[in-house]
C-alpha cells in the first residue's frame, strides 16, 4: 500500500500498532478462554488431548451447526494467513542474490508452498510439539534480530538515513559482517540461558533450584553490547 509523501510518520506508526495490537489481543483473549476452559470443562479437556482443532470445535459445540461453520472459517483463516508469508518467502528467495531473481516469483511461491505442505503432512501427528519447540527458537531469533535492527536504525542511521535508491547495489549496503557476528554472539547468549524440555543451558541452571529460561534476555544483551562496536569497526574499514 502506497501513501502520499506528506503522510504523518507518527500516524502511520500508530495506525499500524493499533491494528496489530487489536487483532493479536482479540485472538489471545480467545486462546486464554479456551485454555482456561480445559481446566473446568471435562469435554474441553478431552478434546484438547486430541488436538487444538478439536478443542476449538468443542468450544463452539454449544451453538450447534453454526459452531461447525465457525470452525471451518477459522481453518480457512489459517490457510489464508499463510498467503502473505508464502509471498514474502518468494521475495526473500529472490533478494538472496542475482541467481534468485532469475527464477520467476510464482515458481518460488509454488516451491515455498510445497515445502510447508510436505512438512505439514509429515508432522501432522506431532504438530503441537513441533510448533512448541520451533516457536521457542523463533522467540530467541526475533529478539536478537530486532535488537540489531534497532541499534542500526537509532545509532548509525539516525542522522544520515537510508539511501533507498541503492537497495539492490551491494556497494551501498552494509557488508553484514558486524550484524552476522553480533547475531551469532547473541545466539551464544541464548543457548547458555535457554531452558527447554530438550535442553537447559549452563547459566539457566544457576537460576533458582530448577532453572529458568533467561535465553531471550542474554541473547538480546549479548547482541546489544557487541553490535555497536562491530558496526563501528565495519564502517571504519569498509565505509558502508
Amino acid at each position: 500500500m502506497a501513501y502520499p509523501e506528506t503522510t504523518s510518520k507518527r500516524l502511520t506508526f500508530l495506525m499500524t500498532l493499533t491494528g496489530l495490537w487489536t487483532s493479536i489481543t482479540f485472538v489471545y483473549i480467545i486462546g486464554i478462554g479456551l485454555a482456561s476452559g480445559t481446566a473446568v470443562t471435562p469435554s474441553w479437556s478431552t478434546a484438547y488431548d486430541i488436538s487444538s482443532g478439536a478443542l476449538i470445535l468443542e468450544g463452539y459445540s454449544a451453538v450447534g451447526g453454526f459452531g461447525k461453520f465457525c470452525g471451518v472459517v477459522l481453518a480457512l483463516g489459517v490457510i489464508a494467513n499463510n498467503v502473505p508469508g508464502t509471498y514474502a518467502g518468494a521475495l526473500d528467495c529472490q533478494v538472496m542474490g542475482s541467481y534468485g531473481k532469475m527464477v520467476p516469483r510464482y515458481l518460488w511461491v509454488c516451491a515455498v508452498a510445497l515445502v510447508y505442505f510436505v512438512c505439514a503432512i509429515a508432522g501432522r501427528d506431532q504438530l503441537v510439539v513441533i510448533f512448541q519447540n520451533f516457536l521457542a527458537l523463533m522467540g530467541y531469533w526475533i529478539v536478537i534480530f530486532v535488537s540489531i535492527v534497532l541499534e542500526e536504525h537509532l545509532i548509525f542511521r539516525r542522522n544520515r538515513g537510508f539511501d533507498w535508491s541503492g537497495w539492490e547495489n551491494k556497494n551501498h549496503l552494509p557488508a553484514g559482517a558486524a550484524a552476522l557476528t553480533a547475531f551469532f554472539i547473541g545466539w551464544a547468549g541464548a543457548i547458555i540461558g535457554m531452558s527447554q524440555a530438550w535442553y537447559i543451558g549452563p547459566v539457566a541452571k544457576l537460576v533458582g533450584g530448577i532453572g529458568a529460561d533467561i535465553g531471550i534476555w542474554l541473547g538480546m544483551g549479548f547482541a546489544l553490547l557487541t553490535f555497536p562496536a562491530l558496526r563501528y569497526l565495519e564502517l571504519k574499514q569498509l565505509s558502508r
